[in-house]
């Protein structure tokens, strides 16, 4: 049993040292695994109760029988010297076993183990971040509060469905930000479901308290009264309803004299000059919204900028890089995703040993995602990245070099001047924001602390396949590329003269349903003088 909770303790040890769950599904399966040693705990804990019970009831039948037939006659009864002797045995000894029974504590090992496994649980941040991802996903990729709430998702196999205080606890999250927006869509739902006859512990009047609220920031008066109405048919004496009724009704009276004041013309006007509520609500978050919208279409598979001839152009081929004396007998297949930048996708790039034993080697390892800060030039954490990446280097297994190699003979790169391989899991709705790969001349100093240039190249395999989201988009472009296990795509990111290529802003679109595992080569400028050319025209 000592070993068992040393080995217990080693393990949640490890655990501990990764914050942040929600942005790596990979490193979240532990939790399934520590839930299930808790579930396998309250169980025992529970046969030791129904133990204790049944043992209880046994006591209680039998004397239940005996003293009904004992006062129908208690003199009769005693005068019998061994129901005498029981009784006062009964009194003396049994009773007091009985009530030790009774308050013997079951409880001690289940307690322990979930006072020692509580303290490296999720925190408030892993919830709100979780949250935040549904809400995520939500808006990119089109999703009703209905349908996200059924779980009816594309390519999911273990289907669920959300509560009540599931849609309650997302509009929490979504009104202590200030997002109105969602917080009616959340709040809505779960009014509705309520409606449904649900049951649930939390109460109608709470969420129309919240739903209201939401509905009046965002300017509709006349809704937030008719719910506010609403309320106080359920609960007459609810304060703030009562306060907001009079408050509403005094807005609303206003504004239709304002209305009267403008004529009917200029509220018409102001009819067909009504935005999207979402567009409001993103625009308050200081959010990009035109490049959002087109980052958003292409997760979506909307929007891609590709005619129809300049979809003729692109190919598929067998690739030997020029006769390279590893791929002479082994050519590898070249695939033409997007023309302007170039983006090459190679099939069947890595194997599926080759992905587990890099998965292998970064799991333990990996840590929230971390990006250069354009200011300090340093590695800090990632906020608009939710995943989690590790660092791998060629020394630690032959499988890592082999990978450096096979991309050198592919690329023609020097890998001496290149980063680590970086190897990163995305958590839940994990994405990476529209970005550029290389430093721009307003950061000079971005990886100055490597001393080797700015990053010329990436170079990006997929490790998994994802049933829904994932996709790497390009949204100056409209291009977008489909995860697929095995493959590997590649773009520069400077033209051959040095000048950075804009048009390779990227970013990874939040992963719907699945689990998304990517491993990336940043390639630098030292070491290419003579394999890559410097060119004449800035944009060569």
């Amino acid at each position: 049993m000592a070993l068992y909770w040393l080995v217990l303790g080693l393990f949640f040890q490890t655990l501990h040292a990764h914050v942040d769950f929600f942005t790596s599904i990979g490193q979240m399966t532990d939790l399934l695994y520590t839930e299930k040693d808790l579930v396998t705990s309250l169980k025992d804990y529970i046969r030791a109760e129904e133990s204790k019970l049944q043992q209880v009831k046994q006591w209680a039948e039998k004397l239940d029988s005996l003293t009904a037939t004992a006062v129908q006659d208690p003199e009769g009864f005693l005068g019998h010297p061994v129901n005498a002797f029981k009784l006062m045995k009964r009194l003396n000894s049994e009773w007091a076993d009985l009530e030790s029974l009774v308050l013997k504590d079951t409880t001690d090992g289940f307690i322990s183990n979930l006072t020692v496994q509580r303290q490296y649980f999720p925190t408030d941040e892993d919830q709100t971040g979780a949250a935040k991802a549904l809400l995520r996903l939500q808006d990119t990729y089109k999703l009703s509060a209905n349908v996200l709430s059924a779980g009816d998702l594309p390519g999911v196999v273990h289907k669920s469905r959300m509560t009540v205080e599931d849609c309650f606890e997302l509009g929490k999250v979504a009104y202590s930000e200030a997002d109105y927006y969602h917080t009616e869509l959340w709040m809505t739902q779960a009014l509705k479901q309520l409606d449904e006859g649900e049951s649930s512990s939390v109460d109608k009047v709470t969420v129309m308290d919240y739903l209201s609220y939401a509905i009046y920031q965002q300017g509709e008066i006349d809704r937030a009264l008719e719910l506010t109405k609403r309320m106080l048919k359920l609960d007459p004496s609810h304060q703030r309803a009562n306060s907001n009724l009079k408050y509403f009704e005094f807005q609303l009276e206003k504004q239709r004299k304002a209305e009267e004041a403008e004529g009917k013309k200029e509220v018409q006007e102001k009819e067909k000059k009504k935005v999207d509520k979402r567009d409001v609500q993103m625009k308050r978050s200081k959010d990009p919204l035109p490049e959002r919208k087109r980052y958003e279409q292409l997760c979506r598979g909307e929007g891609v900028k590709m005619t129809r001839r300049r979809s003729s152009r692109l190919f598929c081929r067998y690739y030997d890089n020029g006769r390279n004396p590893r791929l002479i007998l082994a050519p590898v297949k070249e695939e033409d995703e997007w023309d302007r930048p170039r983006i090459v996708r190679y099939h069947d790039i890595i194997s599926d040993y080759e992905i587990s034993k890099v998965k292998e080697l970064a799991k333990p390892r990996l840590r929230r995602a971390t990006v250069h800060d354009p200011i300090t030039g340093k590695l800090t954490t990632a906020q608009y990245r939710v995943s989690k990446s590790a660092w791998l280097t060629a020394y630690e297994h032959p499988v890592i070099e082999t990978i450096n190699q096979r991309i050198e003979d592919l690329t023609g790169l020097e890998m001496d001047t290149a980063e680590e391989l970086q190897v990163a899991n995305y958590g839940v709705g994990g994405q990476y924001e529209p970005h550029f790969d290389f430093g721009r001349k307003d950061e000079p100093d971005a990886f100055k602390e490597l001393g080797t240039g700015n990053r010329i190249a990436t170079w990006l395999f997929y490790m998994s396949d994802v049933p829904a989201g994932g996709a790497t988009v390009f949204p100056d472009v409209g291009a977008a590329v489909w995860p697929k296990k095995g493959t590997a795509v590649f773009w520069y990111n400077l033209f051959a003269s040095g000048e950075g290529d804009y048009s390779t802003r990227h970013a990874a679109c939040p992963v719907l349903v699945g689990n998304k595992w990517v491993s990336n080569k940043w390639i630098h400028e030292r070491g290419q003088e003579f394999r890559r050319p410097c060119g004449l025209s800035e944009t060569e």
